[in-house]
């Protein structure tokens, strides 16, 4: 198994052990010395954990069994050429199936939908007036509904007529396409402690296909939306890690595997997969119960829709149809296990020098690496330095045909148009591992004096590759005068952290601050956490850039290129691919009341409210001094704004900071930390180098302001993207 599919990253252990079919024979004989041998019985749960998960993790309550048998149908009985006509809420009854005649258009087809739904809904209206006699047709719509049923659920089963389309084919389709890839993801959720049966999510959200978009832009196998495929994945304009089969299942185990912990069953953790860890775990909270019929049946909420619903059924009906294809569709003839290999890309390379360097053409080349963009194959990007390049197996050593490009053919520094467009908070020297050029040499061609300095212009010269030789020394750091900020009237630490670029958590950390609501004018800050005496720990605060305002436009996301991906709607169920959001924070106002959240003060808290922060005060019994403390419950004034724009005006706030971090870091693994004596949550988030309000994601149900010694929490490892840049 290759480092990059499934490298060591401690994860959260399996909450259940997952077992497989082993011989009595092996049983037997490894039984004896068990009994004498507690090392001996770890080696036998190590050799059975892997296939078949124990049952219960993956439940099918007989709730839903017919749910399940719905979409086994859809799945293996009905293709693409026609659908069911069903009840969006009882999927048991199902009025119609709807073949269509070949060559008709999309708008054909939905005209043809139009005219039997409004045939049935007129029969339903009808039968709820409660008629005596029914003709035939009549008879059979009421005879799909048990005998009890009233006039009213018939008369609302008149506007919940939902057409499926099929994807018998497309199932089949991707049954063969997992050949190729179904070992790696085993292997991958195994080494990660899940259950293999997640193996089968790729039929749900792609059929497999590495390349599918769908039209809301989630993109590959797992189909990441771009804001959470950003966590734990490179997506940028020369690579898009959601299209790597094997980098997106790693990221896709990391999150589900969040999700479980958060959720602690299976199927709220899939549900969340699509739904998101935070309306789940509302959900689960509102209901009183983590029973997965009951949340599916009984749970109301304008964003739990059709998809989110049947998310964890379709599942079921895919594990079934996987497990026992043969049965579904007959002999199969699937892709043979992919058996390609990687070489690391020592420097930047044109994709057209790694041709002819392995003697391939550019498409064969394409297909086995899929996260790089069209920009590279048209000659416009080169491959980045330190890549892990995939070519076929059985060819000359790899590396020694890497070792064999010619110097000419490699160069130090991305290449790039002429600017380069600086994104909010951007600083230069991530603009300079982004484009892999040296600092002092981006400094040099754009005259500034460091690299805190940024032009007016927000644009930076690009120096051309081929002058770009050998990296040049570092620009010399500035004199530690120049690192300090004069507090003035009306600052505060939010808005002293926008105007300088530094976190406030680093501010906090350099400069001995315990309360952020209490600065005095005329304070010297200083605006690194290495100068700090006064830190608690010697390592540096993960710099967490400053949210813009609550009115700024998000930057748009980085976009899958057409022209290589699938741009369709891929899933078996619409809407199937990943949540838009990982964050599972609860943003939303109770009775009048809030619970703070990482990064927050009360400033900023008063600004979404239009109100002052001494009124929160007042309101909350607070002094002065009173130290903001995340997790705890304030009261709000709410006579200026609706609860429902001040939640607005916070996750956009949130959204944008979140989305800002995961430009520069992204999240490689995590693990379950102990508190010591003397360790609190604060020094955690310094001694990880994670902020605080990431921290909380992991975290949401622990009170941060009475956690204990001896008190478990999972901590998320991050890594710089510039460093992952300049180190591979």
């Amino acid at each position: 198994m290759s480092p990059e599919q499934a490298p060591g990253i401690q994860s959260a252990p399996p909450p259940e052990a997952t077992r497989t079919a082993v011989p009595d024979s092996l049983v037997r004989q490894l039984e004896r010395p068990l009994r004498a041998s507690a090392c001996a019985l770890a080696l036998l749960i190590c050799l059975v954990s892997g296939a078949r998960a124990e049952p219960g993790q993956f439940p099918r309550p007989p709730e839903l069994e017919l749910d399940v048998k719905f979409w086994e149908r859809i799945y293996s009985q009905v293709t693409t050429q026609g659908g069911l006509l069903h009840d969006e809420n009882r999927l048991d009854v199902v009025y119609e199936q709807i073949d269509f005649a070949p060559g008709l258009t999309p708008r054909e087809r939905e005209l043809q939908v139009e005219e039997a739904r409004s045939r049935y809904q007129k029969i339903l209206r009808r039968l709820a007036t409660g008629p005596t006699a029914l003709s035939s047709e009549e008879r059979r719509v009421r005879d799909l509904w048990p005998a009890e049923v009233d006039p009213r659920t018939l008369l609302e089963a008149a506007d919940n007529i939902r057409f499926q389309l099929g994807q018998a084919d497309r199932f089949r389709e991707g049954l063969i396409r997992a050949g190729a890839y179904e070992d790696r993801v085993r292997d991958t959720l195994v080494h990660q402690g899940l259950p293999e049966e997640l193996s089968a999510l790729p039929h749900v959200e792609s059929s497999f296909n590495p390349l599918a978009l769908s039209k809301v832009g989630a993109a590959g196998m797992w189909q990441f939306m771009p804001g959470t495929g950003r966590r734990w994945l490179r997506i940028d304009r020369v690579i898009d890690e959601r299209l790597d089969p094997y980098k997106s299942t790693l990221a896709a185990t990391q999150y589900l595997a969040l999700n479980y912990d958060l959720l602690g069953t299976w199927p709220l953790a899939l549900t969340a997969y699509n739904h998101g860890a935070g309306g789940v775990r509302h959900a689960r909270d509102l209901m009183g119960t983590s029973d997965i019929a009951t949340i599916v049946r009984a749970y109301q909420s304008r964003t739990f829709g059709f998809a989110s619903r049947n998310f964890y059924v379709s599942f079921l009906a895919a594990l079934e149809l996987d497990h026992d294809y043969a049965k579904f569709f007959g002999a199969l003839t699937r892709l043979p296990p992919d058996a390609s290999r990687t070489v690391r890309v020592p420097d930047y390379v044109p994709i057209a020098a790694l041709a002819r360097t392995f003697a391939m053409d550019s498409e064969s080349l394409r297909a086995l690496n899929l996260a790089l963009l069209d920009p590279v194959w048209r000659g416009e990007r080169y491959v980045p330095r330190d890549y892990l390049f995939r070519v076929p197996a059985g060819r000359n050593d790899p590396a020694q045909l890497m070792a064999s490009l010619p110097e000419d053919e490699r160069y130090v520094s991305q290449r790039y148009g002429p600017v380069y467009r600086l994104r909010r908070s951007e600083s230069v020297s991530h603009a300079a591992a982004t484009l892999g050029v040296p600092v002092a040499t981006l400094l040099a061609a754009n005259g500034l004096a460091s690299a805190s300095a940024r032009p007016a212009s927000g644009l930076l010269k690009v120096p051309d590759p081929a002058t770009v030789r050998a990296a040049l020394p570092a620009a010399p750091e500035p004199a530690a005068a120049d690192r300090r900020y004069v507090v003035r009237a009306g600052d505060s630490l939010t808005s002293i952290s926008r105007s300088t670029g530094v976190s406030e958590a680093t501010l906090m950390v350099a400069n001995g601050i315990k309360d952020p609501n209490y600065l005095y004018e005329g304070q010297r800050l200083k605006l690194t956490a290495e100068d700090a005496v006064s830190a608690p720990v010697a390592v540096a605060v993960v710099p967490t850039p400053a949210p813009a305002p609550v009115a700024a436009v998000v930057r748009e996301p980085a976009r899958v290129d057409r022209g290589q991906a699938n741009a369709v709607d891929p899933g078996l169920v619409p809407d199937s691919q990943t949540a838009a959001t990982a964050d599972p924070i609860d943003y939303s106002v109770s009775d009048g009341t809030t619970r703070v959240q990482g990064e927050e003060t009360l400033g900023q808290i008063a600004e979404w409210l239009e109100v002052s922060a001494a009124r929160l005060r007042d309101l909350n019994g607070m002094r002065r001094d009173t130290v903001l403390v995340v997790g705890r419950r304030i009261r709000l004034d709410l006579h200026r704004v609706s609860a429902e724009t001040f939640e607005e005006r916070r996750i956009a706030w949130h959204k944008q900071l979140q989305d800002e971090f995961f430009t520069r870091y992204r999240i490689t693994g995590q693990e379950r930390h102990r508190l010591k004596s003397g360790e609190s949550l604060w020094t955690l988030t310094q001694q990880y180098g994670v902020p605080i309000w990431l921290l909380r994601q992991y975290n949401p149900d622990v009170d941060f302001s009475s956690v204990r010694r001896g008190a478990e929490v999972i901590v998320p490892h991050v890594e710089s993207v510039a460093a992952a840049a300049e180190t591979g």
